[in-house]
C-alpha cells in the first residue's frame, strides 16, 4: 500500500466541505496509512480525522480518534509532535462532552483539569481554559459561570485562544444567558464586520445575537442576520443546535410558515442527531413552533417525516408530532439533569416550549406580507344623510343613484335607512322586490356572488310576478352574469336574454348598453373576443355617452384578444381619454395599465410614454387594490427591462407585498421571478437567491405535462439562483448550474448544457475544488463537441488539465493537455488571431505542467511558443508572464 495514495486521499479530502463524503475519504487515508505501516503519517491523518469527525457531525466519534493521538503523542513527543494542533482540538473535546449525558461530568472536569495542566507547562495563556470553564459551567447551571467569564475576559489571549469571531460569540452567548443584552452587543459589535475565515463565522455569532436584536428592538437585523446565517447553517449536520435557534426565532416572529418550512427540511436529521443536546434543542425548538401551529388552528395538518431504520416515511398531523418532539426534548433534558445534578437544562426546554411571541409579525424580506385576515367588513360610520326621510321609493331611488356613483357608504345609508321606515310602514310588494334587488347588490360589493346570486333570483321572481319586465331583465341580467362568474355556463343564456328584451323593447337607452356591455365582459372573461365585438356592435355609443369610456375599454380588450393590436391600441387610448374627465379612480387607472401593457409588447419594450401611463394608473389609486399591484408590477418589470432595476425592485416589491396581503399568491409567485432578477442585477445576490428559492419551493416540479408558464418560471427562477450563488461562493452554485446542464441535456440544447457544465466548473474552481472541476470541464468540453464549438472545446479541456494540475494529479494533467492541444486542429481556419491565441495558451499551461512534472527542455519550448503566439498579437501582459515563465523554467533547468 503506497503511501502516495494516502496524501492524494488528503487533497482530495481537503476540497471538499465538512460531512460524510469527506469523513470517508479520510477514514480511507487512515486505514491506508495503517496498513502501509506509517504510524507517523497515520498519527497526522488521525488528527484531521478529529476535525473531520467533530466538524462533520459526529463528535462522539472523535473522543476514540483524539485519545489515541494524544497518548501517540504523550508516549513519543519528538515522534508524534504536533502538540498545538491537540491543545487546540482539546478545547473542542471539552465542550463535546457536555453534550451527551451518558458521559459522567467527572470525566469533562477531570479534561478540563488535564488541559490547564498541559497549558501551564507549555507555558500558554490559561484564558481559553477559563472559556471552557465557563461553557461547562453555564451547560451545567450551577452557578459559577459568571467567575469564569471574568477569568477569561481578563486572561491575555494568545495563540491557542479561539478565533477572533469564536471569542466573542461565547462571551456573548454568556452574556445574553445573563440576560444583559446591549453589554453582549458591545463585545460582538467589532466581529460583525469583520473579514472572517473561521469554518464557524461569522454564521455562528449572527445566530448568537438573534434574541438581541428581538429584544433591544432591532427587528431589521434581527431578519437580516437569520437569512443570512441560517442559508449557512442549512447545508450542515453538524450545526443542527443553531438550526434549532432559527427554527425558535421564526416561532417567535409570526414566521410559522417558514418555520415549518425549515422543520420539513432537517426532521430527518433527527434521526442522525450529532448529539444528544442538539437533538434535544432541536426537538423543543421544532415542539414550539408546532404548538403556535397548532393553536391558530393548523393542528391537523401534517409534516412530512422520512423513513428511518424501521419507521416507515409517514405525514404526521402538527398537533400529533408537537407532542411527541416536546416529550422527546423533556425527556432528554431530564437525562442531563440527572447527570449534571441540577434543573438547568430542564428549564430552559421548558422555557423554549412556552415561549410567547416576541413580536406579531416580523417580515424576513421587504415583499414578505401576511394575506389580509378574512374578517366581516367593518360597518361604516353611521350617515344620517337620510334621516330625515321616510319615503321608500325615495330612498330605494337614492340607493340606486349612490350605486350608480359608486358611492357605496351612501347606498348602504340610503337602505339602511328604509329597512328603519320599513319596520314600521308596511312597503308595496314593488318595493319589497326592489329591496331585494338591492340586497344582491350589497353581497356582491361584499365579494359574496353565491348570495348575491339568490337575492337577484328571488327579486326576478317577484318583479316577473308584478308584470315588471324592465326590472325583471335587469335583474336577470345581472344574475346572469354573477353565475357567468361563478362557472354556470347559463348565465350566458340571462344575460343574452335581458339584451334581446331590452333590443325589443326599448326603454332607458342605458338599459340595452348594459346588458350588451355586462355580456362582452363575460365573453371576454371567457376568451370569446369575437362573441365580444359582436356583443358590442349592437350598442349605440351616441345614446349613452356615460358609458362611452367603459365600451372603448372593452372593444380595446377585444380587439388585443383577436390580434388587432393597431385597432385595440386606438380603442384604449380613447378610453382613456375619456376617463380622465372621471372621479372613479379604477375607470382612470384600468384603460392606462392596459394601454402601457399593450404599447410595450407592440414596441417590444416600454418606453417613456408608457411609464407616463403607468405612473397615470398608480397616481389615480392611492390605497392598495389588485390592479394597484397589477401597475406596479407592470412599471417595476417596465423599469428592469430598461436596465433600471434599483428603480423597479421597489415596486416589485410592493406589487407582490399586496397581492400576498390580498392572498393572490399565483401572481404573487410569477413576479417574484422578475424581482429575483433585479436583485442579482442590483447587487443583491443573498436577496435574489432567498426569492428565487421562493420560487421553486411555490411551484414544484412536475411531469412532462407541465405548465410552460410554470416551467419557465421555474427554469428562470434556477437560472438566477445559480448566478446568486456563484456571487455568494456557495458551492451549491455548482450543483444549480449542473442542474440546468442536465435539463438543457434532455432537450438537446447542448450549446446550453455546454455553457452551464463550464459555470458549474467555474464555481468550484473558485472555491479550490480543483479535482471537481476538472470533471466538471471534461463533461462541458464533450457537450461543445456535440454543440459544434471548437472554441468551447479547446477552453474547457485546457481548464481541466489546469485543474488537474493543481489537484496535484499530475499524472492526469499532462495527458489532458495534450486532449487539449490536439482539439486546436478543429479551431476554423477563417479566423487566424484566436487560432493563435488559443494555442497560446494552451502553450504556456503545458509548459507550466511539464516544468511541475520535471519535462523542463520540453516545458521551455513550450514557454517559448507561448511568448511567440502573445507577442503575434501584441498580448503585452500575458507575453511578459509568460517570459517570467519561461525564465523560471531555465533557472531551474540552470
Amino acid at each position: 500500500m503506497s503511501t502516495d495514495d494516502v496524501y492524494a486521499l488528503m487533497a482530495r479530502s481537503q476540497e471538499l466541505p465538512y460531512g460524510e463524503a469527506r469523513t470517508v475519504l479520510v477514514e480511507d487515508a487512515l486505514r491506508r496509512a495503517e496498513a502501509a505501516g506509517d504510524d507517523v503519517l497515520a498519527f497526522h491523518v488521525r488528527i484531521r480525522l478529529t476535525d473531520a469527525y467533530r466538524y462533520g457531525g459526529e463528535p462522539a466519534k472523535a473522543f476514540a480518534t483524539f485519545s489515541r493521538t494524544l497518548a501517540d503523542h504523550d508516549r513519543d513527543p519528538g515522534r508524534y509532535d504536533e502538540a498545538h494542533g491537540l491543545l487546540w482540538q482539546m478545547k473542542a473535546i471539552v465542550s463535546s462532552l457536555t453534550l451527551f449525558p451518558e458521559i459522567p461530568l467527572d470525566r469533562t472536569y477531570a479534561v478540563l483539569d488535564d488541559m490547564e495542566r498541559r497549558y501551564k507547562a507549555g507555558g500558554h495563556s490559561l484564558q481559553a481554559v477559563y472559556h471552557y470553564r465557563n461553557v461547562v459551567a453555564r451547560h451545567v447551571g450551577d452557578g459559577t459561570a459568571d467567575e469564569w467569564y471574568l477569568k477569561w475576559r481578563a486572561a491575555e489571549r494568545d495563540e491557542l485562544s479561539d478565533c477572533q469571531g469564536c471569542d466573542p460569540t461565547g462571551m456573548a452567548r454568556h452574556l445574553i444567558e445573563a440576560g444583559r443584552h446591549e453589554e453582549a452587543l458591545e463585545v460582538a459589535a467589532p466581529v460583525l464586520d469583520a473579514q472572517l475565515n473561521c469554518n464557524e463565522q461569522p454564521q455562528s455569532i449572527q445566530t448568537t445575537l438573534l434574541p438581541v436584536y428581538l429584544r433591544t428592538g432591532r427587528a431589521e437585523q434581527a431578519a437580516d442576520v437569520h437569512r443570512r446565517a441560517y442559508r449557512v447553517h442549512r447545508t450542515r449536520l453538524a450545526d443542527l443546535t443553531d438550526i434549532a435557534e432559527h427554527l425558535q426565532f421564526c416561532a417567535v416572529t409570526g414566521n410559522e410558515a417558514r418555520g415549518l418550512e425549515i422543520l420539513q427540511r432537517h426532521l430527518g436529521w433527527l434521526d442522525r442527531a450529532p448529539s444528544a443536546y442538539a437533538d434535544m434543542c432541536f426537538s423543543a425548538a421544532a415542539g414550539l413552533l408546532l404548538r403556535r401551529l397548532t393553536a391558530a388552528g393548523h393542528g391537523a395538518a401534517t409534516v412530512r417525516r422520512p423513513a428511518a431504520g424501521g419507521r416507515p416515511a409517514a405525514d404526521v398531523p402538527v398537533a400529533e408530532l408537537g407532542a411527541e418532539l416536546a416529550e422527546r426534548a423533556t425527556g432528554l433534558a431530564a437525562r442531563f439533569d440527572a447527570r449534571n445534578g441540577t434543573s438547568h437544562q430542564g428549564d430552559q426546554v421548558r422555557a423554549t416550549l412556552a415561549a410567547e411571541p416576541v413580536t406579531g409579525f416580523l417580515p424576513l424580506a421587504a415583499h414578505h406580507r401576511r394575506p389580509a385576515a378574512q374578517a366581516p367588513a367593518p360597518e361604516p360610520a353611521p350617515r344620517d344623510d337620510f334621516a330625515s326621510v321616510d319615503d321608500l321609493d325615495e330612498l330605494l331611488d337614492t340607493g340606486d343613484r349612490c350605486r350608480r356613483r359608486k358611492d357605496v357608504p351612501g347606498m348602504r345609508a340610503a337602505w339602511r335607512r328604509f329597512d328603519a321606515v320599513a319596520g314600521t310602514a308596511e312597503p308595496t310588494p314593488l318595493q319589497r322586490a326592489r329591496r331585494l334587488d338591492a340586497r344582491g347588490f350589497e353581497h356582491a360589493v361584499g365579494g359574496d356572488g353565491a348570495e348575491a346570486a339568490a337575492a337577484w333570483e328571488e327579486a326576478a321572481r317577484m318583479f316577473g310576478e308584478l308584470g315588471d319586465q324592465t326590472r325583471r331583465h335587469r335583474t336577470l341580467g345581472r344574475l346572469g352574469a354573477v353565475r357567468h362568474d361563478l362557472g354556470d355556463e347559463g348565465g350566458l343564456d340571462l344575460m343574452n336574454a335581458a339584451a334581446d328584451h331590452f333590443a325589443a323593447h326599448p326603454g332607458e337607452p342605458t338599459d340595452l348598453a348594459s346588458a350588451l356591455l355586462r355580456l362582452t365582459a363575460a365573453h371576454l372573461r371567457a376568451d370569446r373576443p369575437a362573441d365580444a365585438l359582436a356583443a358590442l356592435d349592437r350598442v349605440a355609443a351616441d345614446e349613452v355617452p356615460d358609458l362611452a369610456g367603459e365600451l372603448w375599454y372593452l372593444r380595446g380588450q377585444a380587439l388585443l384578444m383577436s390580434g388587432e393590436a393597431d385597432d385595440g391600441i386606438a380603442a384604449l387610448r380613447r378610453s382613456a381619454e375619456l376617463a380622465r374627465a372621471s372621479d372613479d379612480p379604477e375607470e382612470i387607472a384600468a384603460p392606462a395599465l392596459q394601454l402601457a401593457r399593450a404599447l410595450a409588447r407592440r414596441r417590444d419594450a416600454p418606453d417613456e410614454e408608457t411609464l407616463a401611463l403607468l405612473d397615470e394608473a398608480l397616481a389615480a389609486m392611492p390605497g392598495p387594490s389588485p390592479m394597484r399591484a397589477a401597475a406596479l408590477a407592470e412599471r417595476g418589470a417596465s423599469l428592469i427591462s430598461l436596465d433600471r432595476p434599483a428603480d423597479g425592485v421597489p415596486d416589485l416589491v410592493e406589487a407582490i407585498a399586496e397581492w400576498t396581503a390580498e392572498g393572490m399568491h399565483e401572481n404573487a409567485v410569477h413576479l417574484r421571478v422578475d424581482l429575483a432578477g433585479g436583485y442579482l442585477s442590483t447587487d443583491r445576490p443573498l436577496e435574489a437567491a432567498e426569492t428565487a428559492e421562493e420560487v421553486l419551493q411555490a411551484l414544484p416540479e412536475s411531469g412532462g405535462d407541465a405548465d410552460p408558464a410554470v416551467h419557465h418560471a421555474r427554469r428562470r427562477a434556477t437560472l438566477i439562483l445559480a448566478h446568486a450563488q456563484k456571487q455568494l461562493r456557495e458551492e451549491g452554485a455548482a450543483e444549480t448550474f449542473t442542474s440546468l446542464a442536465d435539463d438543457a441535456a434532455r432537450d438537446g440544447e447542448h450549446d446550453a448544457e455546454a455553457h452551464f457544465r463550464y459555470e458549474a466548473a467555474d464555481v468550484l474552481t473558485d472555491l479550490d475544488m480543483d479535482a471537481a472541476a476538472a470533471e466538471r470541464y471534461a463533461e462541458a468540453a464533450e457537450a461543445y463537441e456535440k454543440a459544434g464549438d471548437p472554441y468551447g472545446v479547446v477552453r474547457a479541456r485546457r481548464r481541466a488539465a489546469v485543474c488537474l494540475m493543481w489537484s496535484g494529479d499530475l499524472d492526469a494533467a499532462g495527458p489532458a493537455m495534450e486532449t487539449a492541444r490536439a482539439a486546436l486542429a478543429g479551431l476554423p481556419p477563417d479566423n487566424e488571431p484566436a487560432r493563435i491565441w488559443e494555442t497560446a495558451l494552451v502553450s504556456y499551461e503545458q509548459a507550466r505542467i511539464l516544468a511541475r512534472t520535471g519535462g523542463l527542455a520540453e516545458a521551455a519550448a513550450q514557454a517559448s511558443a507561448a511568448i511567440d503566439g502573445f507577442t503575434a498579437l501584441d498580448a503585452s501582459d500575458a507575453a511578459e508572464e509568460a517570459t517570467r515563465l519561461l525564465e523560471d523554467i531555465k533557472s531551474a533547468l540552470g
